[in-house]
């Protein structure tokens, strides 16, 4: 599919926007995905082209907040990131094989439990009730962590709070080290996860690397200068609250309701 010279210009302008949404509030893919199927890319291409944009944004957050501070992460969080390398894996597998009017109504139903964890903002009250406790690994916290990676594999969106809630509530890390372990974890399950994508020829690169840098400089625009401003977080959760409920409408084709 060729690129208009506007499109180019679209691609990049969401791929910042969707850096600065994963650096202030989280759920950025929400835009990357919304837009690249807007361009016309089936929701199934739209879901692996956005983990290039992930992985590169991934890479730079790790190389900031985990590796250079590794000494900060705990020596037991293979615990969670084996089990959600696992379900990241099989929750691939299963999207790939998905056809693109099943994709969209799954797309569309998963945004709108999206739209009510953005709404509630649970993040915000991990961040004030979490201690330092760091409970010892079960059997429900490894499920936990394998049916977090299945989602993640499945389509990236919102990932991150549910990692972050089941670091803090089941695994028992601060929000800070819980938020280490969490973009650790997922660099960890995107590798598997893109290349599944790549072998099943379900990324379109051309669009995918555009978009990856625009997230590089967004994620770097909000870590260096937009994050000193509270408000500025503030107008990015209304900005993705509307975004979802636009692409809700879209991919569950609630518009055919007005026409």
């Amino acid at each position: 599919m060729g690129l208009e010279w506007y499109d180019f210009i679209l691609i990049i302008l969401a791929g910042f926007l969707a850096g600065a949404i994963n650096t202030l509030a989280g759920s950025g893919s929400v835009v990357t995905i919304s837009l690249l199927t807007f361009l016309g890319l089936p929701s199934t291409i739209a879901n692996g082209t956005n983990r290039i944009g992930t992985f590169v944004q991934s890479l730079v957050a790790n190389k900031k907040l985990v590796f250079d501070q590794k000494d900060k992460i705990p020596k037991n969080v293979v615990w969670q990131i084996v089990p959600s390398v696992a379900g990241a894996i099989l929750g691939s597998f299963i999207a790939v094989e998905l056809n693109e009017q099943l994709m969209d109504t799954i797309i569309g139903c998963l945004f709108i439990s999206l739209l009510i964890i953005v709404i509630f903002n649970p993040g915000a009250w991990l961040k004030e009730h979490s201690e330092v406790k760091g409970n010892p690994a079960s059997f429900t916290s490894i499920l936990m962590f394998f049916l977090i990676g299945i989602y993640g594999g499945f389509i990236q969106a919102g990932v991150g709070i549910f990692l972050l809630s089941a670091l803090v509530l089941f695994a028992g890390y601060n929000f800070l080290t819980a938020n280490s372990i969490k973009l650790l974890i997922v660099l960890c399950f995107l590798i598997p996860s893109l290349v599944i994508f790549m072998l099943k020829d379900q990324i379109a690169w051309s669009y995918g690397l555009l978009m990856a840098s625009g997230q590089v400089f967004g994620a770097y625009w909000a870590s260096k200068f937009a994050i000193q401003n509270k408000m500025i977080s503030v107008y990015v959760r209304y900005l993705l609250i509307v975004i979802i409920i636009i692409s809700i409408i879209k991919f569950l084709k609630l518009y055919t309701f007005f026409v």
